[in-house]
């Protein structure tokens, strides 16, 4: 089966980035690459699955008697105008931190995060109100929050030193499937033939488009305003959740930032959650008109919000496919499912996806090393034995994000005063905040 990428996308601007003068055309047919996994896109999962993989590779290399053979393929450079490492930032939640740290990834990135210690969740004009703590569960904090920019070039540079073929920048053209792999076509004429493909490509996958699989989309029929702003206090590591009548703000702690005097300036990161018209017009709003409804949205709380950097906005909507898997073929992170941010879960339960991979691929390495065979990564029983670990977690972090979304949207005055109570109960009984902790703290749904 040949699947032309342009075919599966017609889109030309969708399809074409800035190239290096390196890309070019071979003047002849080039020589074929065979891997035993290829990963399409680099971003944050991606790139993650590349490092893990890398170190399980060291792990058992002596007695596969080689090196796992591993290709990423990412179309653009790490900057602030990459999709995956933009100016945007994500909290990384404490379980998320064990499981990169587990990964050997961790301790690059430590430096560039901060601190989430607190969570407060509160239901605007309503009593509703509580408070997750990180202390309360004996932790030295509930996540922490990165840049995204400053991630990616970390990540890289970090690729660039494991023997990993990184192919950047560089983008999938066509794809060749048959019954022992699949072959892809780059646009500078290079051919890689991998065992297993893994597409890490994001909301808009073009391999799953190429491959054709289905994917089923809910409309929240909300947008994202997204910014960076300042307060003139600091945050003292608290996160918010605020619930409100057009959905939910949340706040996250981020570094401060230096200024002439070398005072230190705090900051937070604002998702808001807007119908379409209200943050069209909160996106073109001068910064005093914004930081005032800022203000008259969220409260006093975590200060007063003194500026606001660009503002950017994405339209909210759940997005997944209900089998993350195909021939020779897996899906994780935003390829697979994308989350509305009420939670924060998306970039945590995408890195389960990696690890139930990785754990996967471990699994088939012992049983050929055992058997003393040959090593398929893309064999039927991995790819099933990936499916099974992360279907249940996949499921009911799906449902309970979009619960939350629903649950929280609505007016009606019974469910109101449920959701108030229930938030109470939370203050009332700290026993009853453990599962929800557990959940945000980037732990399996079950």
């Amino acid at each position: 089966m040949t699947q032309s990428i342009n075919q599966a996308d017609n889109d030309a601007t969708e399809l074409s980035h800035s190239c290096s003068s390196t890309e070019h055309r071979a003047n002849s047919a080039p020589a074929v690459t065979h891997v035993d996994i290829t990963i399409v896109g680099g971003a944050m999962a991606g790139a993650s699955l590349a490092l893990g993989l890398a170190q399980l590779s060291a792990k058992y290399q002596q007695q596969l008697g080689r090196p796992l053979s591993i290709a990423i393929i990412e179309a653009q450079q790490p900057d602030s105008q990459h999709p995956g490492f933009d100016a945007r930032s994500i909290a990384i939640a404490h379980g998320s931190v064990f499981e990169l740290t587990r990964l050997g990834i961790w301790p690059k990135l430590a430096s560039l995060g901060t601190s989430i210690e607190n969570i407060h969740i509160s239901d605007r004009g309503h009593f509703g109100m509580t408070e997750l703590n990180a202390a309360q569960f004996s932790l030295p904090s509930m996540g922490q929050v990165v840049e995204l920019a400053k991630v990616g070039k970390v990540l890289f540079d970090e690729l660039k030193q494991q023997d990993i073929q990184l192919h950047c920048p560089a983008r999938l053209e066509q794809l060749d499937t048959d019954i022992s792999g699949h072959t892809l076509t780059l646009n500078n004429g290079q051919k890689i033939r991998t065992a297993l493909l893994v597409a890490a490509d994001g909301a808009q996958s073009k391999v799953r488009q190429a491959l054709k699989q289905d994917i089923e989309k809910v409309d929240f029929e909300q947008v994202a305003l997204v910014a960076n702003v300042q307060t003139d206090k600091p945050h003292d590591g608290w996160a918010y959740e605020r619930f409100t009548g057009s959905g939910p703000l949340a706040l996250l702690p981020m570094s401060s930032v230096s200024l002439e005097s070398n005072a230190q300036q705090p900051r937070l990161s604002l998702v808001w959650a807007l119908d379409s018209e209200q943050a069209q017009a909160m996106k073109t709003a001068s910064k005093a008109e914004f930081l005032a409804k800022l203000q008259q949205a969220f409260g006093n709380r975590a200060g007063r919000f003194t500026d606001v950097g660009e503002r950017v906005s994405y339209p909210l909507t759940l997005s997944y496919m209900p089998r993350p898997i195909y021939h020779r073929s897996v899906f994780i992170g935003n390829a697979a499912q994308t989350l509305h941010p009420i939670a924060g879960q998306g970039f945590n339960l995408g890195l389960r996806d990696v690890v139930g991979l990785i754990d996967a691929i471990e699994t088939v390495i012992c049983d050929s090393i055992t058997a003393k065979q040959a090593l398929d990564l893309g064999q039927h029983s991995l790819i099933h034995h990936y499916l099974n670990l992360r279907e249940e977690d996949r499921r009911n972090t799906i449902n309970n994000v979009e619960f939350l979304v629903r649950g929280f949207s609505n007016q009606y005055w019974p469910l109101v005063a449920g959701r108030s109570l229930g938030l109470r109960l939370l203050s009332w009984c700290p026993p009853l905040k453990t599962p929800i902790a557990h959940k945000a703290m980037g732990y399996k749904s079950a």
